[in-house]
C-alpha cells in the first residue's frame, strides 16, 4: 500500500506555482520597463527550456509521491528540506527586490546600466540561481521525491551552464566596468 501524499505538500507545491505566476507578472512588467530603455534580450532559445523545466519540476513533485509507492513524508528529511525551500523563496525575492526593474526571468540588459552590487549581489554574482538550485533539490525532497530531485537537479545544472554563460556574456558586453 502506498503512502498518501500529504495535503499540505500539495498546498506547498501549489503555493510555489502561484509564486511562479507572480514572478512572471513582475518579469513582464520589468521586461516592458527595460525594453523601453533600449534593453536587449539575449538567450531566447533557452528560455522555453527553462519554463518547461520549472513547470515539469512542480508536476513531478506531485506525481512521484502518487505514482511510485513508498514515497512517504519522512520528517527527518522533509522538515529540513521544507526549511530550505522556504529560505530559497526568501533569497529569490531578496534578489527580485534588490534588482528592482532590472530583475527578469529573461536575460534583458539595458546598455550602459551599472551592475547591482547591493543586497545578495554583494556576496554572490548569481544569488538567484543559488535559490533555484536549492529549491530544485529541496522541494521534491520535502515529500521524498528523490527521483524528481535528482533528475531536475541534473537538468537544471545543464540549463544553468547555458544560462549563466549567456547572462555573463550579455552583461560584459552591455555594462560599463
Amino acid at each position: 500500500m502506498s503512502a498518501p501524499v500529504q495535503w499540505w505538500y500539495v498546498l506547498l507545491v501549489l503555493a510555489v506555482a502561484a509564486e511562479r505566476v507572480a514572478e512572471l507578472v513582475v518579469a513582464r512588467r520589468n521586461a516592458a520597463w527595460t525594453l523601453a530603455r533600449a534593453g536587449v534580450e539575449h538567450g531566447r532559445g533557452h528560455y522555453p527550456v527553462m519554463v518547461a523545466l520549472h513547470t515539469g519540476l512542480l508536476a513531478c513533485c506531485l506525481l512521484e509521491p502518487v505514482l511510485l509507492a513508498g514515497r512517504p513524508f519522512l520528517p527527518a528529511l522533509g522538515l529540513p528540506m521544507l526549511a530550505l525551500a522556504v529560505l530559497a523563496q526568501a533569497l529569490r525575492w531578496w534578489c527580485v527586490t534588490t534588482l528592482g526593474p532590472y530583475w527578469n526571468t529573461r536575460v534583458i540588459v539595458v546598455p550602459g546600466a551599472r551592475l547591482v552590487g547591493a543586497g545578495p549581489y554583494r556576496l554572490l554574482r548569481h544569488p538567484n540561481y543559488v535559490a533555484v538550485v536549492v529549491e530544485i533539490v529541496a522541494l521534491p525532497l520535502v515529500h521524498s521525491a528523490w527521483l524528481t530531485a535528482t533528475a531536475f537537479t541534473l537538468a537544471n545544472a545543464m540549463l544553468l551552464t547555458v544560462r549563466i554563460r549567456c547572462e555573463n556574456t550579455a552583461l560584459t558586453r552591455a555594462v560599463p566596468a
